[in-house]
């Protein structure tokens, strides 16, 4: 006993640094040994292998808990024992305080530790090994998710739950207004909610938006805002319209149909508080709405007369209360959605035009400078498919300064065959009709082309043409901006350029006095080889007879300079006069 005391008081001090990474286990470890009961001979010899084997886990690095424990379980499988073995465990780590259980198991302990020391240094390598292992499949699972340049077609469906609803999708909006396909909208819609910024979705998130350039994301991006800003005016108009009474199922469905602020405008415009109501609202307080319903779905029993009160203004006569009928259905024609898509189709078919004449007050009492400035627009006239975009500017300043007066011209045509559709398809009647309802019907959809359809049209494509004229001038300052700052800063000469740095060399590249490429190279001048790569900046220099070198700035520029400053210094790169 006294020599095994002396050997195990020797081998305490190795036992304390071996055993360092479990010493946080220390409370864990009492207890578990409290509850261990006292065993037989044969039980702790069972426990010894248990001991022995779960010895090579309880020494990698601490992260690898779950690892450790997976292999735990079949261990103690494999050794046959209970989970009690695991009690017995932890002591082997506790033996810093050794003297206070030198008592019955005292040899037992003795026996256990000894042969036990040479068992964590022959595996532990093993171990760590298994543990660096475990690091770089996970990072290339990672890669193997949104591989660079494939396009990643969905963060989660083309379903994206805005904060106000529409009658329309706006993934599928945003994808017609733009021309990108919608799983590209819908991730450009996830990217922005999470306040990513073009820059950087153009650089690092090429995968998810199809390789997209930073001018068709501000685009998009664009459009996006202009369809949340009518969503959210249409339901501030919708809540108003609500406290107000005003508000109809027709009326909600249509509201929630708009898409432009244009077709808002158009749809609320007689809701406005202010304006003395339209002429279909007036005829509607008279309750002529039942009898215009009735002339479309059940004519047969509709009788115009029973309508007249002839104390009331607007019901006084038969005349009063046919023009009050075809207010009301102008009204209704006018704001139905399948009616002003077909319009809008037939008019991309045919020849709509844009004239702009000298206006009578101007002509009178304006300036003459300002109305010479206008002279080419004085009589004027152009497709709308054809117009130019600075023509389209020029057109809106005359008419701001009261100098022209701009009219846009669709063809009889377009409204002949309209209200062809309107009376024989559209809106054709349930029954047979009097000739007399006939005509009150022709006369409602002309009235409803000519009062209502018709400025509408009028200012949707006056608003398309400023707003694209206006982009494209964006556009366009920006092209001359980029060719002004693409100059050549030195004419006439072929130029070296310098694009500094340590790790990866700096990169050269030689252009011709036309902007032509003509070489491009990686030299390393800053890793111990720059007398070396100097003979090849050299014979390149000779080469390409090229005596001006244009350094970047950024890493490694001040030493990159020093580098040349010296070069041209010892005059090495004679018979050339280099500059840099």
């Amino acid at each position: 006993t006294s020599e095994s005391e002396e050997e195990e008081e020797e081998w305490e001090p190795k036992s304390n640094i071996a055993r360092r990474p479990r010493l946080p286990k220390k409370t864990e470890a009492k207890t578990k040994k409290a509850a261990a009961p006292h065993s037989t001979v044969a039980r702790k010899m069972v426990k010894k292998v248990a001991i022995k084997e779960e010895m090579d886990v309880s020494l990698p690095i601490a992260p690898v808990e779950e690892n450790k424990m997976q292999l735990l379980k079949p261990k103690e499988e494999d050794a046959g024992t209970k989970p009690k073995s695991l009690n017995r465990k932890p002591e082997v780590p506790k033996k810093m305080g050794i003297n206070s259980f030198q008592g019955k198991n005292q040899h037992s302990l003795v026996s256990d530790e000894k042969p036990s020391t040479s068992v964590p240094v022959v595996k532990q390598e093993k171990c760590e090994e298994e543990f660096a292992f475990d690091e770089p499949p996970s990072k290339k699972i990672k890669l193997n998710v949104c591989p660079e340049g494939k396009p990643v077609k969905s963060l989660g469906g083309n379903k994206i739950k805005e904060e106000y609803e529409m009658n329309w999708d706006i993934v599928q909006a945003l994808s017609e207004i733009t021309n990108v396909e919608p799983w590209v909208c819908a991730n450009l819609i996830r990217l922005f909610q999470e306040e990513n910024t073009i820059p950087f979705i153009a650089r690092y998130r090429k995968e998810l938006i199809n390789n997209l350039e930073a001018d068709a994301l501000r685009e998009v991006q664009q459009t996006l805002e202009e369809l949340r800003t009518v969503a959210k005016k249409t339901h501030t108009m919708i809540q108003k319209l609500k406290k107000e009474g005003k508000l109809s199922s027709c009326l909600l469905k249509g509201l929630l149909n708009c898409r432009t602020l244009e077709e808002l405008d158009h749809v609320s415009a007689p809701y406005k508080t202010g304006s003395k109501g339209t002429k279909a609202q007036r005829a509607k307080q008279l309750g002529l709405e039942p009898a215009a319903l009735s002339l479309l779905q059940n004519p047969m029993e509709l009788n115009l007369f029973s309508y007249i009160r002839p104390n009331t203004k607007g019901l006084a006569n038969i005349q009063e209360v046919e023009a009050g009928v075809q207010h009301i259905l102008a009204d209704i024609f006018a704001k139905d959605k399948d009616t002003l898509d077909f319009i809008r189709k037939l008019c991309q078919q045919r020849y709509i035009s844009i004239q702009s004449t000298l206006a009578k007050v101007s002509s009178k009492n304006g300036n003459e400078k300002d109305i010479d400035k206008f002279q080419l627009y004085h009589e004027f006239s152009c497709n709308i498919k054809n117009i130019q975009h600075h023509q389209i500017l020029a057109i809106n300043r005359g008419e701001n300064l009261k100098i022209l007066t701009v009219k846009v011209n669709i063809p009889d045509g377009v409204k002949n065959e309209f209200c062809w559709w309107c009376v024989n398809e559209r809106w054709r009647p349930k029954q047979f009709l009097k000739p007399e309802f006939m005509r009150i019907l022709r006369s409602s959809v002309e009235d409803a082309y000519k009062r209502l359809i018709y400025p509408l049209l009028c200012r949707e494509f006056r608003s398309k043409l400023t707003s694209d004229a206006e982009k494209e001038s964006v556009m366009m300052f920006g092209r001359n901006l980029r060719q002004l700052l693409l100059t050549s800063p030195v004419r006439g000469r072929a130029l070296m350029g310098v694009d500094p740095g340590y790790k990866h060399g700096c990169k050269l590249a030689i252009i011709s006095p036309t902007s032509q490429i003509l070489h491009t190279d990686v030299v390393y001048l800053h890793s111990g080889q720059g007398f070396r790569e100097a003979e090849k900046i050299k014979k390149l220099l000779l080469q390409y007879s090229c005596s001006t070198v244009v350094i970047g700035n950024g890493t490694a520029c001040r030493e990159t300079e020093a580098y040349f400053a010296d070069l041209i210094m010892k005059k090495y790169f004679a018979p050339l006069d280099v500059v840099y």
